[in-house]
């Protein structure tokens, strides 16, 4: 069983950025700038901007953080009109929103009113549309992470049969759709919660990778030998282990199927690390122009 260490990776990636942002200074360019907007005080949000804020330093970007802290006196006016403002700021390359929202702003109200060249988490309509069907798109930043460790750790996806857990929006469908793409060439299956079979079907999958918010959902009895298993999940569960009185736990019981695996993810420190470089990867294309025009 080989660990995919999705925290080294990442690191890997922020040198190779941060060369690239040293290469644009040297030849008097300008230095990527990152926006997030922040609505509340949620604390897996805060701790999750905080990590992006940091990561932006790392690797020598510019970053902005608007935090509107009284969730209840944003408006949903007030709000579209600060990512009009970030739209039409010409130094900001892409911004996000940090979702969730509270529940009187509509999700997907904010996301069409991003402007698709600055929506470095892939969210936007146009940016899926684009990468459904194989033009240059800025790819949601889990689906890219993911994508980016198989690639790196060189695990063959061609022909492989892949089981993705989950059909959400953010991870589920979009990874499904780029691992069957030219280049990935998988044959790929989504079960979710009204599939019949899900047991049977993950036992014929070579690659597994689950985003179902669930935490242990996929059993040892569900993974074939040699299958290699992606754990997106990450959920706090309590546990008298630990300090804070909670861990994180993945999608995946990592005790039962690890033992059977040639490759998998451990949860922390798996596909993680991997959504921050993903939208720093993002940002930098924004600031490159190299997904649309400048």
């Amino acid at each position: 069983m080989n660990l995919i260490d999705g925290k080294k990776i990442s690191e890997d990636i922020k040198l190779e950025i941060a060369s690239e942002v040293e290469k644009i200074k040297a030849s008097g360019g300008k230095v990527p700038h990152l926006a997030a907007i922040l609505v509340g005080n949620d604390g897996g949000s805060l701790t999750y901007v905080g990590h992006k804020v940091k990561s932006c330093e790392q690797v020598g970007f510019k970053s902005t953080l608007l935090h509107f802290e009284d969730a209840n006196a944003v408006t949903e006016d007030f709000l579209l009109s600060k990512i009009d403002e970030l739209n039409k700021n010409n130094d900001i390359d892409g911004f996000i929103v940090q979702l969730p929202l509270p529940k009187h702003i509509s999700d997907q109200k904010v996301i069409e009113a991003i402007d698709p060249k600055k929506d470095v988490d892939g969210f936007h309509p146009t940016n899926v549309g684009r990468m459904i069907i194989g033009l240059p798109a800025y790819v949601s930043a889990t689906p890219a992470g993911i994508i980016d460790l198989l690639d790196r750790y060189k695990i063959e996806t061609a022909g492989k049969n892949c089981v993705v857990i989950g059909r959400s929006n953010i991870v589920g469908r979009p990874v499904s759709v780029l691992m069957s793409q030219k280049g990935k060439d998988a044959t790929v299956t989504i079960v979710h919660s009204r599939t019949k079979n899900v047991k049977e079907i993950c036992l014929q999958a070579d690659i597994i990778i689950a985003a179902i918010g669930s935490p242990e959902f996929v059993k040892g009895d569900m993974v074939k030998n040699g299958a290699v298993v992606i754990d997106v999940g990450t959920t706090r569960v309590k546990s008298d282990q630990t300090k804070s009185g909670w861990k994180l736990t993945g999608d995946v019981n990592f005790d039962e199927v690890a033992p059977k695996c040639s490759f998998i993810t451990p949860v922390p420190g798996g596909v993680g690390p991997m959504t921050i470089v993903s939208l720093l990867k993002n940002t930098l294309l924004a600031a490159q122009g190299k997904i649309y025009k400048k």
